[in-house]
């Protein structure tokens, strides 16, 4: 590795985890296309997933630049193997039912959230500039899941119980949001990323408050799986990669 891909692999790594966390729950949501509970529903989640996606390119892109190496986003996405992939846990498990789909995205955008506002302060002009653009969108989303939360938590028994056992279900992953690596140091130091420490702070205060107001208890004590920043994953991302990596596999350099 040479000295300059040596000093810009903690922001490339950074990246890479942005990016991958998009991508991820990006294809996750697109796979309720025509399948969604009700019309407007439906198209509410492909949109979500076009601009998870959208998001994706912009991290991908930046980290092929800063890598240094010529790869482009498309093969960033396309041509790593499952070890290389750097999102969090959370994004990777299965939709399950619609309630098990709302909470893994209420979750996971309420940290999105808070961290593309802190990002919205980096010293680098150039992931300030995506989360200038990122935040407008993930505001609504946050806005969307938020709703959707309250309105199962607080509706019938039944959309009740399923968004209690979501909760239960998907708790375990929440800690891998907040994973860092000894590499993070120097980014934080520089500006160019935040404490998250902070982060989880505020994620948690809005997490409570929506969930308080869902009927929702939040579990006490679970175990924490981590691992994801690291390439460690729940067998469910290898499945998701087989799928969404498939084109590009079978015709490698294949092109519209």
């Amino acid at each position: 590795m040479s000295n300059s891909s040596a000093a810009n692999k903690p922001l490339f790594d950074y990246l890479l985890w942005l990016g991958d966390n998009s991508l991820v729950l990006g294809h996750r949501l697109s796979e309720w296309c025509g399948h969604g509970p009700v019309l407007e529903e439906d198209i509410a989640m492909t949109n979500i997933a076009l601009d998870l996606i959208g998001q994706a390119r912009l991290y991908l892109s930046l980290a092929g630049e800063i890598e240094g190496k010529g790869r482009s986003e498309d093969e960033l996405a396309y041509l790593r193997d499952v070890m290389f992939f750097k999102n969090t846990l959370l994004v990777e498990q299965v939709n399950g039912d619609f309630a098990n789909t709302m909470m893994r995205q209420f979750l996971f955008t309420v940290f999105n959230y808070h961290l593309q506002n802190t990002l919205l302060t980096s010293t680098n002009e150039q992931l300030r500039s995506i989360a200038e653009k990122a935040i407008k969108e993930t505001t609504y989303q946050l806005r969307h899941c938020s709703d959707w939360v309250i309105r199962l938590g607080d509706g019938t028994e039944e959309s009740r119980k399923r968004l209690q056992d979501a909760v239960d279900t998907l708790w375990m992953f929440t800690g891998d949001l907040f994973e860092t690596l000894d590499s993070d140091k120097e980014l934080i130091a520089a500006k160019i990323v935040p404490d998250l420490k902070g982060i989880k702070d505020k994620w948690t205060a809005t997490v409570k408050e929506v969930l308080s107001e869902a009927t929702i208890t939040i579990p006490t004590e679970s175990y924490m799986m981590k691992g994801g920043r690291k390439g460690i994953h729940t067998e469910h991302l290898g499945f998701l990669l087989a799928e969404l990596q498939f084109m590009q596999r079978a015709y490698p350099g294949a092109k519209w």
